[in-house]
Parts: structure tokens; sequence; C-alpha cells
């Protein structure tokens, strides 16, 4: 055991989490915050899809700088300067009177959740040793995942208890908390100096940006449209020319041999795959709860329990077998069982019965318990704490970027799909959505809407399967099997 652990580690951890779950439970109580808010602000559909995207393209744009940042300047200082941020928009956001301030209101949030994301994981690493880190990061991962199953249900209940402004101005105390906590608890920490890379900064947050850009907008206009098409080649023209200038420039903000490390690689793209999976998860099975099934919202999200509770437990089961096991056994296990949930969903239907689902998002949640933390600590660990904050970025950019295309590919299969197995005969609004079908008030249309939306789920849940195995057989051939070195015995007294 080490004798230069930090004292307050565990509390440090209680701070990270808070930080991290604030950001993860406003992403998730924005979605059943739409419908009262775009009454409220007389918001159009085109306003409410800024809304939702503004967060995501300044959040997805701004990681890898602020990862830079957050080791040139001080991880902690980044951190907080983040939390400020965010709780502060969060303020704005409660009292918009407009869109545009609403809109506003998410840029700013984006902003500070980009400074915060990378900074929690890069303080974790550097807090914790070897023999702790797989520990520390189960439990950062199970707050994670509790935050995306219980956003929606504790959005449900503050909008029915209160307003649509609730969902934001719960982000302020736990701001304020974790900042006052982080300054009074936390070590500073940060990189050795070097030189700016503001070329590097630029490229990536365009070339990042546009990605997503076209990411979002691929499953709403197809790849032929001509905004996918611009954002697509400013996407590969800004990451392109980002790598370029990367390899070739003497203080790289991104250390782009990590990608060398198998341990690096293999983690990074097995999460990618695994994200992609996740991504559309929520978003095809949330309809098929509500459109196919009949639930509320809040129902809809209650059924995500046991999904959580069982990542819970196997993120604590892997975090123990950590000491005893490589990452790449329990990375590789979960992903097989992550694939046994995905291919458990696919066979769903109109008139599925409960255990069914839950036995499918009880697999999901064990794969997940013990794949994700063990991914990202072999991905993790391959990173110099010099270079930790950074090193974080790439992990929650990789994440992000696996989770967004997942939601693109997964939904464009599910539309195209669903609108194939209508009837030509039915209303046009109707064969392009499920919500539309639902709500002509023919039964017969509705009923038909049911049958060829559980079909294209199924479709889209076994390309899900498909996605995670092959993170698995990825995993398996490229992450490094070597089991980590015992802790040394303790010498006898007297």
């Amino acid at each position: 055991m080490s004798d230069n652990r930090h004292p307050r580690r565990w509390w440090i951890l209680v701070v990270l989490c808070l930080s991290t779950l604030v950001l993860v439970i406003d992403n998730m109580v924005l979605t059943v915050a739409v419908p009262p808010l775009t009454a409220d602000l007389e918001a159009s559909a085109q306003d409410i899809q800024w809304v939702l995207d503004s967060y995501m393209l300044v959040f997805a744009g701004l990681l890898l700088t602020a990862g830079s940042l957050a080791d040139r300047f001080g991880r902690r200082k980044v951190m907080v300067v983040g939390l400020a941020l965010f709780g502060v928009a969060s303020v704005v956001a409660t009292v918009a009177s407009s869109p545009g301030e609403l809109i506003a209101a998410r840029v700013v949030m984006g902003v500070g959740g980009a400074l915060v994301m990378p900074s929690t994981l890069s303080i974790l690493i550097t807090v914790f040793d070897e023999d702790e880190r797989r520990k520390a990061m189960a439990a950062w991962s199970a707050v994670a995942m509790v935050g995306l199953i219980g956003g929606p249900v504790l959005g449900g209940a503050l909008i029915a208890w209160f307003w649509w402004g609730a969902v934001f101005l719960i982000n302020v105390p736990v701001a304020v908390l974790a900042i006052v906590a982080a300054l009074w608890l936390m070590p500073e920490s940060r990189g050795p100096w070097q030189k700016p890379d503001p070329l590097g900064a630029v490229l990536s947050a365009v070339g990042m940006t546009a990605l997503v850009w076209m990411i979002i907008e691929l499953p709403q206009h197809g790849f032929a449209h001509p905004d996918t098409l611009v954002a697509l080649a400013m996407a590969v023209l800004g990451l392109a020319g980002f790598v370029v200038w990367e390899l070739r420039t003497s203080s790289p903000m991104v250390p782009l041999e990590l990608f060398r490390n198998r341990d690096f690689s293999g983690g990074s793209l097995s999460l990618t795959l695994v994200q992609i999976g996740n991504g559309g998860l929520l978003l095809v099975l949330t309809q098929y709860l509500q459109f196919v099934l009949g639930y509320s919202p809040t129902q809809a999200g209650l059924a995500f329990i046991p999904m959580a509770l069982a990542s819970l437990v196997f993120n604590s089961l892997g975090a123990a077998l950590g000491s005893r096991v490589d990452n790449r056994t329990p990375a590789v296990g979960g992903m097989v069982v992550m694939a046994a949930g995905f291919g458990l969903l696919a066979t769903l239907t109109t008139g599925e019965g409960v255990a069914t689902l839950v036995t499918a998002l009880v697999l999901l949640g064990a794969g997940g318990g013990l794949a994700m933390p063990a991914a990202i600590a072999a991905l993790m660990g391959a990173v110099p704490p010099a270079q930790a904050g950074v090193g974080s970025a790439l992990n929650d950019t990789i994440q992000q970027m696996g989770a967004a295309l997942g939601v693109a590919v997964l939904g464009s299969v599910v539309a195209g799909s669903y609108t194939a197995a209508m009837p030509s005969s039915v209303p046009e609004r109707a064969r392009q959505s499920i919500g539309d079908a639902m709500g002509t008030g023919d039964a017969v249309v509705a009923d038909t809407a049911r049958a060829a939306f559980s079909d294209a789920m199924s479709t889209a849940f076994v390309a899900g399967a498909v996605g995670v195995l092959a993170a698995a057989v990825l995993a398996a051939f490229v992450m490094r099997g070597r089991r980590p070195a015992p802790e040394p015995e303790l010498a006898p007294v007297g």
C-alpha cells in the first residue's frame, strides 16, 4: 500500500462525481422539459432543435481544448471555472423568456461542461494510485449511469411539481456545493509548461463541431443533402488538418502518439463501438415504451431502473476484480453480455411482457458495469500524469462521438425501416413518424405503426448487438492481457 495517497481522496471523488452528475442529469432532464417549455416560450421546432443541439455542439467542439487548458493552467482551477459558468448559465436558462435567451444560456452551459468534464477524470487519475484507481473509476462511471437513467425521472417529477425552469435551477446548488468542496478539498495539479497551440485548438474545435453537426443533420436530411455534405467536408478538413498539424508541431496540444499504445487504442475504439449502441438505446427504447406500450414519460424513465441497479452492482464487482484480473478480461466479458442484452431487446414485439424487457436491461447494465470502467481504466492507464487533462478529454470526446453516432446511425436505421414498413395508403406524416401516426386517431393506422416500429427497432438492436460484439473482438485482440502486479507483502514487525 502506498504511503503517499492523498488523505482526502475519497471526499475528492465525491466532488468529482457530483460535478459529473450535474452534467449528465442536465442533458437527460431537458428531454422531458421540451413540451412545456415549447408552449411557454412559443418556440418553433427549429428553436427546440437549437436548444437541444447548441449545448452538444459547443461541448464537443471545446473538449480537447479544455483538456489542454486544464493541463496548462491547473485542473482544479479549470473545473471550478467550468462549474461557475455552468451554474450562472443555469440561472439564466431558468428565467429565460424567449427561445433566443435559452439557446444563449445553453451555449454557455456547453462551454462550462467542456471545462468540467475532462478535469474530473484527470483529477481522479492524479489523486488515486494504480491500486485504487479502478475502484474510483467504477464509482465515477456508476454515478454517470445513475444520472443517465435518473435524469428523465427527476425531470418528470420537477415539471409535475414546479415548472420547466426547475430542470435548470436544480443545477445551481449542486454546482455551488461542488465549487466550495473543490476549493476546500482538492489539490491543484497541472502538467509541465509547454507552448500554446492556438492553431491546433481552432482546427480541433472546427473539426469536432462540424462532425457533430453532420451527425445531427444526417437522420433528418440524409447523406446527400448539401448541409450534410458541407458539414462533412468541414469536419474532414478540420480534423485532417488537426492531425497533420499535431504531428508536425513541436508542442502539440494532443499527444497523438498515445494511439500507438495498444491499451489506449484498444480501449478508445472499443468505447466508440459500445457507445454507438448505447447512444441509440435510450432514443429508440423510450419511443417504444411510450408509443408502442403506452407508458408515460415518467414510467418510461422508471423502466430503466433495473439497468441502473445492475450497472451499480457490476461496477462494484468489476472494481473488486480489478486487483485480480487485467482490464481486457472484464472489458471483453462485459461487452459480450451487453451484446446478449441487445439481442434480447431485438425480440421485443408490440405485446411484449415486462420480463423480457427487464432481463434485457439487466444484461445491458451488468455488461456495461463490467466493460466500461475496465476500458476507461485501460485507456487512462496509458496516459502520462502530465497529460491527464488532454488524455481525459480524448476519452470524453471518443465517448461523445460514439453516443452521437449511435443516435444518428440507429435513429436513421429505425426511421428508414419504419417508413419502409408502413403502407403507402397512410398519410405521409404518419409514414415518417410514429408519433404522428398515433396522433391520427385511426386505430388501424396506430396498430400498423406499432408493428412497423417494433420491427424497425429489432433491426436497430441487431445492429447494436453486432457493433458491441465487434468491440469485444477488437478489445480481445488489441488490448494487453497482462495481469496487474500484486501488492507487495508487508514485512513482519519485530
